[in-house]
C-alpha cells in the first residue's frame, strides 16, 4: 500500500468513526426512526448520499456501533479476569471498568436499552451473544466471590448491578466534575450490592 492509499485509508476510517459517534448522539437524543442520513451526514460535514460510502443504510449504522461496543465490553472484561486475581480484586475491576464506560458511553448506553429491536436479525443474534458472554463472565466471577450460591443468582445480581451503573443517561450529566463524582459513587453502590450477603440488611 502506497503512503498515499495509507492516508486515504486512514481518513475513511476516522470519518467511519465520526459517522458512529454522530449515530451514538442523535439516536440517543431523537430516536432512532427520526434520525435521517442526512442528519448523521451533516453532524460530520458529508451528504446524505455519501454516507453510503461507510454504511449500506441507518440499520447497518446502528448495528455497526451496537456490534462494536458488545464486543468491546467483552474483550475489555476478558483481559481483566485474564489478571487471574483474587476473585473480590477482579470483581472490583469489573465495576470500575463498567463504570468508567457508563459514565463515557452515556449515549451508547440509552441507544442500546430503546433500539435494540431495529436492529437486523443477524446483527441481533450477535449482539445478544456478546451480551450473554459478557453477563456470563461476571457470573463467573460472582460464584468465586459467593460460592454457596447458584448460578441463576449470579446472573440477577450481575444484570441488577448493571441495571445501577448503566443509570447514567439518567443520572449523570456532561460535565467531567459530575462524571468524575457520580461515577465513583456508582462504582462503590455497585460493589457494595455484590459483595453483599444473602441475609445483609
Amino acid at each position: 500500500m502506497t503512503a498515499e492509499q495509507t492516508t486515504r485509508a486512514a481518513a475513511k476510517a476516522d470519518r467511519r468513526q465520526a459517522l458512529l459517534q454522530a449515530a451514538a448522539r442523535l439516536f440517543a437524543e431523537r430516536g432512532f426512526t427520526s434520525v435521517r442520513l442526512e442528519d448523521l451526514g451533516a453532524a460530520c460535514g458529508i451528504s446524505g448520499p455519501g454516507v453510503y460510502r461507510h454504511f449500506a443504510g441507518k440499520n447497518a449504522v446502528l448495528g455497526e456501533l451496537l456490534l462494536h461496543v458488545s464486543d468491546d465490553l467483552l474483550t475489555g472484561a476478558q483481559h481483566v479476569a485474564a489478571r487471574d486475581e483474587p476473585a473480590r480484586r477482579t470483581l472490583t475491576a469489573l465495576v470500575r471498568f463498567q463504570a468508567d464506560f457508563a459514565v463515557a458511553h452515556r449515549d451508547v448506553i440509552a441507544v442500546q436499552d430503546r433500539e435494540m429491536r431495529h436492529l437486523q436479525p443477524a446483527a441481533r443474534a450477535e449482539v445478544v451473544r456478546l451480551q450473554r458472554a459478557y453477563i456470563d463472565l461476571w457470573a463467573e466471577q460472582l460464584l468465586r466471590v459467593h460460592p454457596g450460591e447458584d448460578r441463576a443468582t449470579a446472573i440477577f445480581r450481575a444484570q441488577a448491578a448493571f441495571g445501577l451503573l448503566n443509570s447514567t443517561p439518567h443520572s449523570v450529566r456532561r460535565s467531567p466534575a459530575e462524571q468524575s463524582g457520580r461515577g465513583a459513587l456508582l462504582e462503590r453502590m455497585a460493589l457494595s450490592a455484590l459483595l453483599a450477603g444473602p441475609g445483609d440488611g
